[in-house]
């Protein structure tokens, strides 16, 4: 008698459990023949108010546990790459456990366009903080609704130009996009009301730059009056943090665009601000008593400097620290989807996993980015940064995971 292999009833109950589990919260869902399986079981069409929307993602679920990795889960991407990343609708991978009974998500499409089509991961990174379940399920639908809400209208080409450079555009931000003669792309950012920019170029490996009108003309001829003051532009002229056109090698046309978007995205700055009413300070809540408050302003580097000893320094004096704060992130309600999504390519790199379970004074200039990133996300839940006349260790404040002890507790080890 033919025997039906486990990993097909495993796979089965995978699909069947996050089938039930959309369907419980009103959601359409369509399976997908398994003659028709091209890297995807579902197709999920959500729905608000009992009214159906126009929000759709594909599913590709996975049961059992060889998809189960040291610290998460992690679905081979195969020759399904293009399809996933480029595609129209976008890709999500579940995750059935079958020991916990439960399910894990991570956004395939996301993950792919991020690492850009000449690095692409052979896997899918998920975290074991993705849980899906009834209490994360308006979570969920609400990140992969405003994520799906990307690709239509100008967010679409927020969306492409920010996933090309690695970059999380708002949508009030201006960007602007120029491709050069040899085929090299050009991103202008700017915040509005901002006196300087960020360059982005692909040639320039997408490390962004800090830019001014005064900076970077300043070995060319004057800049135009801006209508600024004199100390404002002097500030803006001999700033070293802000680069020239000789700093990144711009060619004068590559000049002569960025000029004019400065020029293109101040006039649209001033149409807004006459429109609304608007001072350089509206809607600031720290500004709305009778008494203005300080602004924090801190260098990054100072920032970076700090934040790394005071994380060292507890490591130093709590060595099961890391473990005690992964253990409270699994638990924490505050986790947004948009971190969950982080979490997941990160958690699925050993490499990466060990440095950030290695760390210490001794390994922290060797720590790369995406492990130092992890083990912040570990560690900390969020940065308030005060006014700039406090001493830096009251004008920094961390909020750990694992508050920090008190003096009793260090006078009692």
């Amino acid at each position: 008698m033919p025997k039906i292999p486990k990993g097909r009833r495993v796979g089965q109950a995978a699909v069947n459990a996050v089938r039930a589990l959309l369907e419980e919260h009103n959601h359409v869902v369509q399976e997908i023949s398994g003659q028709n399986d091209f890297g995807e079981d579902l197709y999920v069409t959500f729905v608000e108010d009992e009214h159906v929307t126009s929000d759709v993602i594909r599913v590709q679920v996975k049961g059992g546990e060889k998809w189960r990795r040291a610290n998460g889960y992690a679905v081979p991407v195969g020759h399904h790459g293009s399809t996933w990343a480029d595609g129209n609708i976008p890709v999500y991978c579940v995750v059935y456990d079958p020991d916990s009974k439960r399910l894990f998500w991570a956004n395939a499409t996301q993950q792919l366009r991020r690492s850009g089509p000449f690095n692409r991961p052979k896997v899918i990174g998920v975290s074991p903080n993705a849980v899906l379940t009834d209490a994360t399920m308006e979570s969920f639908v609400a990140q992969a609704r405003r994520y799906v809400g990307r690709y239509r209208g100008r967010q679409a080409v927020l969306t492409h130009l920010g996933e090309m450079s690695g970059v999380e555009f708002d949508s009030t931000d201006h960007v602007l996009h120029f491709v050069n003669g040899d085929d090299e792309d050009l991103i202008f950012w700017k915040r509005p009301g901002a006196d300087a920019a960020t360059l982005l170029h692909s040639a320039l490996d997408w490390e962004p730059y800090l830019v001014s009108l005064a900076s970077l003309m300043r070995s060319e001829i004057p800049p135009p009056d801006l209508g600024t003051d004199d100390e404002s532009m002097d500030r803006l002229w001999h700033d070293p943090d802000l680069s020239t056109a000789e700093d990144l090698e711009l060619s004068q046309p590559e000049i002569m665009w960025v000029a004019s978007c400065f020029m293109s995205t101040r006039q649209a700055d001033e149409e807004s601000a006459d429109l609304y009413g608007l001072d350089e300070c509206a809607g600031c809540p720290e500004c709305t008593g009778e008494e203005p408050v300080e602004h924090g302003k801190i260098a990054a580097d100072v920032l970076h400097e700090f934040v790394i000893d005071c994380v060292l320094t507890r490591i130093e004096a709590e060595p099961d620290l890391l473990r005690r704060s992964i253990s409270a992130m699994r638990e924490d309600g505050r986790i947004t989807p948009e971190i969950v999504a982080e979490l997941g390519p990160l958690e699925a790199d050993p490499r990466i996993v060990r440095q950030v379970m290695k760390l210490s004074r001794a390994t922290v200039t060797n720590l790369e980015p995406d492990a130092f990133r992890l083990a912040m996300l570990y560690l900390i839940h969020r940065i308030y940064i005060g006014g700039p006349s406090l001493p830096l260790n009251q004008q920094v404040r961390i909020d750990w995971r694992i508050p920090e002890p008190g003096p009793e507790a260090f006078a009692a080890g």
